[in-house]
């Protein structure tokens, strides 16, 4: 595993491209601190300061923090995408199974360097989280800081899903803009899908569904937590309550594309005459 691990990340380290991409994707959650910083000035008459509302309080932090996250994933879904059509112009897959690198192995060293990516970003994500609730949280028990890192969990298998997802795209057509239109179309498709689905049925089957779709399950991964939010500061408002945890079944869907999204690159790869 090492060894196929640090074959692609020779490759990528020496692409400048691919670099600036890595850097970015690792940057940009730190835009989650300045969040938490900002002060909105409200028509001069006071100031707003996120970070004294409570909205960084835990446990409710983990949910925040890798919901907006997950929002950036995009620029390293380009690396994935990257990964397989510098593969294919380049020449360096034909070179790679020349050299002894088999099929089998060729998959998995783009699938280890998907996980391992999504678990530093994870571990980042992680930190960032604690530091910010550390300093602006008004519970300092250890029961209630650790509760609700089934967020990260969550983010970490979210993220292989969806660069799992890409990675399919960018060995089904090679190049690299295409893939990743490709995921703008399964989205459309998706919604098509749903709409159909309601219109013969009816909306609650419908979402029902939906959630079993791919980019719907990795999106209900982590349900958006403004609706949670202000359930801490209206408890009492019935209309606010939602289902906003992290649960075994919806994990378990997004383990099953991924899986599927793999097993599909892999035979993509062993039917190709390259």
């Amino acid at each position: 595993m090492l060894r196929l691990l640090n074959l692609e990340l020779q490759k990528l380290l020496l692409n400048k491209t691919s670099k600036i991409l890595i850097f970015v994707s690792f940057v940009l959650p730190f835009f989650v601190i300045l969040l938490s910083s900002l002060k909105i000035n409200v028509f001069g008459f006071f100031t707003l300061e996120l970070g004294e509302l409570g909205v960084f309080n835990f446990p409710v932090i983990w949910h925040l923090t890798t919901f907006f996250s997950s929002q950036f994933k995009f620029f390293f879904a380009i690396v994935v995408v990257s990964m397989i059509g510098n593969e294919y112009s380049n020449k360096t897959i034909k070179q790679n199974l020349i050299d002894g690198l088999s099929k089998k192995e060729f998959i998995l060293s783009k699938f280890y360097t998907i996980v391992f990516f999504s678990l530093i970003s994870t571990i980042l994500i992680g930190l960032i989280s604690l530091c910010i609730g550390l300093y602006y949280s008004s519970y300092n028990e250890a029961s209630i800081i650790f509760r609700g890192v089934e967020f990260l969990m969550a983010y970490f298998i979210k993220l292989i899903g969806f660069f799992s997802l890409c990675l399919f795209f960018g060995m089904l057509v090679k190049r690299s803009a295409f893939a990743l239109a490709f995921l703008f179309i399964l989205y459309i498709i998706e919604w098509i899908l749903f709409g159909l689905i309601a219109w013969q049925s009816d909306l609650t089957l419908a979402e029902k569904i939906q959630n079993f779709f791919p980019l719907k399950s990795m999106y209900k991964l982590i349900d958006q937590p403004f609706q949670r939010i202000a359930m801490t500061k209206f408890p009492d408002t019935a209309e606010l309550a939602y289902d906003y945890g992290v649960h075994g079944f919806e994990i378990l869907i997004v383990l099953c594309w991924t899986t599927l999204f793999i097993f599909l690159s892999f035979r993509l790869l062993r039917k190709r005459d390259l």
